[in-house]
């Protein structure tokens, strides 16, 4: 999925002037992985401190090559299945940018579904964009409860919050600078120190003093000139188990299976195994099974939202085990 990113993108940023911000384990793999990039361009984070930090950081260090540069922020693990259509919709978005600078554009996803597990934006008043149909961003929504998600559906006013945004460089330093300043005073101080000596010393000791925080709860939220363009490209965010429906063409029996599977009476349930393992179902309907490893999840379709709710219990099991 990510060359895949960096594949979409391929006609409209050369390699030079892509980058990749991620923890720093993974640096080195993804360096094997995308080749075609410079290695200084595969940003290394000594810690994890959520998405504001993380697009902060890539600003700051964009905005040191060309302070007048426009940005795509794009998170690598969504499914884009028409890059034409895409390039259109990022054509649009540096359109608009450019008209006035001070703009953050994001892209909507018209919900199919009252998802619990996405972010929502609700626009306001449709205004002229080339080759888009765009509106003003009324407000950014958090992931809702199932009642209010259903609500939104209903309104026919939201869409789902892409995480994908087009902005200059600079707009989104300026926004950090005036929602989040400290924050943005231990990004300046990395930046001052890009092409230095010091920059890998001056990068672990200020980001790790950086509060985590979402670029959501950071900016969007509490900035103003916001645009959101209705993507005309399929989208999808493998966030969640029931994308593999999405992305897998289900059986006779609305069963989307990855992996060896026998099912008896066994209807609408997402199964995933792993190889050299089968996976036997009797008499169930609307569930979600994943076999891996280390553990087997059995769940209902609607309860999926909970996973959550096991994670902290796992968490809390692992640090009683501590004490």
């Amino acid at each position: 999925m990510l060359q895949s990113t960096a594949d979409r993108i391929a006609d409209l940023v050369p390699p030079e002037r892509q980058y990749v911000v991620t923890n720093q384990l993974l640096a080195a793999e993804i360096h094997d992985q995308l080749g075609q990039l410079p290695a200084e361009n595969i940003v290394g984070e000594p810690c994890k401190r959520d998405t504001a930090p993380c697009v902060g950081l890539a600003a700051a260090i964009v905005a040191h090559h060309d302070p007048q540069a426009t940005m795509l922020v794009m998170p690598a693990d969504h499914v884009i299945t028409n890059p034409h259509a895409f390039h259109d919709a990022v054509a649009a978005a540096q359109r608009l940018v450019d008209e006035d600078p001070s703009r953050i554009v994001t892209f909507g996803i018209r919900p199919t579904y009252p998802a619990e597990s996405f972010g929502y934006v609700e626009r306001d008043q449709a205004i002229a964009a080339s080759g888009a149909t765009a509106y003003r961003v009324a407000r950014f929504r958090e992931k809702p409860d199932r009642e209010t998600a259903e609500n939104y559906l209903a309104s026919g006013r939201f869409y789902w919050n892409s995480g994908i945004f087009v902005w200059r460089a600079a707009t989104i330093l300026d926004a950090l600078q005036q929602f989040e300043p400290r924050m943005a005073g231990h990004l300046q101080t990395i930046a001052d120190s890009i092409g230095s000596d010091s920059f890998q010393t001056t990068l672990e000791d200020e980001f790790s003093k950086i509060e985590g925080k979402s670029i959501d709860y950071a900016v969007m939220e509490r900035y103003s000139n916001l645009v959101v363009i209705e993507a005309p490209f399929p989208w999808d965010d493998v966030g969640s188990w029931q994308a593999l429906s999405r992305l897998h063409l289900p059986d006779q029996q609305g069963n989307t299976v990855v992996g060896s599977h026998v099912g008896i009476d066994t209807h609408d349930t997402i199964v995933y195994g792993e190889p050299g393992h089968t996976i036997v179902t009797i008499d169930v309907d609307n569930l979600i099974v994943v076999q891996t490893p280390d553990a087997t999840l059995v769940a209902s379709k609607q309860a999926e939202e909970r996973v959550r709710e096991v994670v902290k219990e796992l968490e809390a099991r692992k640090l009683e085990a501590l004490l």
